[in-house]
């Protein structure tokens, strides 16, 4: 009698068959709407600010793993979605010599000097604005007006909607909200492309929707609590931006559904903090940032025991 022989392997164990570049692939199509609405609302140079940094971020990419002599993977399209997200979270105006800095700030400093696809511990498209907003704040904090490159006029720019909060102008309405015609950094006006672009990836299965509902959610209770109005909130900064498209990042958030509970709260409450504690107007990348940070503590401490391991010891 003769038997096949028992196999035992690490983990995994099953294979879903997505590879990186059709989950990066379908990223881009769900942020058509954003792109495709900051062209309406900020003119062409939008498309100039995204190829800026979408072409800093693949040229860095290659480059710099050619001098670390490491094979080419730019066909994972990983690097294409950075930059995009990167230029969706700067305002229209900004340089382009800055813009294609935050390219490589994001791909060789966060993501190629740890590693590589899947070895950086926070999002490289968030910690490169972040370097940017504290390297150049004056030229990161120039709001265009919607529809401004079409005006014959000198006076293009406004408040963004936490500094017309904070001075008492006059506010957008909820409608122009939720369309996106409003003054902010490209990606994270309209309200309405950046839920097209949810639906879309839950439709395809690339995100679950606990992260954003929990981080949005959380925002607008707490917004509730302290007095202010849970739709602005929601609709205003770069909060959907960050809930939809970088605080699910499969590299930089928890692996279960617990983890991912408590980090898209943590992100809430962080968000909510700065926002009305703090001297900054907005704090969705900074919170997506500190969460980033502490995901590896949450895995350790959500993550199912193996059966037959020993207990984790605090």
């Amino acid at each position: 009698m003769t038997s096949e022989p028992l196999i035992v392997s690490g983990s995994p164990h099953l294979h879903s068959g997505a590879q990186s570049s059709r989950i990066m692939r379908d990223v881009l199509i769900a942020l058509i709407p954003a792109i495709l609405g900051a062209t309406i609302f900020f003119g062409p140079r939008a498309l100039l600010v995204i190829l800026i940094t979408v072409t800093s971020c693949v040229a860095s990419e290659y480059l710099i793993r050619r001098l670390w002599h490491r094979s080419n993977n730019l066909h994972d399209l990983t690097a294409v979605v950075t930059g995009t997200l990167l230029a969706l979270n700067l305002p229209v105006s900004l340089p382009l010599w800055m813009a294609a800095l935050g390219g490589f700030i994001a791909i060789v400093i966060v993501k190629e000097c740890f590693g590589g696809v899947g070895q950086n511990f926070v999002n490289p498209a968030i910690t490169a604005r972040i370097v940017l907003l504290m390297s150049f704040s004056s030229a990161m904090s120039v709001w265009n007006r919607p529809f401004s490159y079409l005006e014959h006029s000198d006076v293009v720019t406004s408040a963004s909607y936490f500094e017309a909060l904070q001075s008492n102008l006059p506010l957008p309405s909820l409608g122009e909200m939720f369309l996106g015609i409003r003054s902010g950094s490209l990606g994270e006006t309209s309200a309405l492309a950046l839920l097209l672009g949810l639906i879309y990836l839950l439709y395809r299965r690339v995100i679950t929707p606990l992260i954003p509902v929990v981080f949005v959610g959380t925002v607008g209770l707490l917004s509730w609590i302290l007095g202010g109005d849970p739709l602005y909130q929601m609709m205003s900064g770069g909060l959907l931006l960050g809930a939809i498209f970088m605080a699910t990042d499969y590299t930089t958030s928890p692996t279960t559904p617990l983890g991912q509970g408590i980090f898209a709260f943590g992100c809430g409450l962080i968000t909510v903090l700065i926002r009305f504690y703090a001297a900054l107007p907005e704090g969705v990348s900074y919170a997506i940032l500190l969460m980033n940070i502490v995901t590896p503590l949450i895995d350790r401490f959500t993550i199912p025991r193996a059966f037959g391991s020993e207990r984790r010891r605090a």
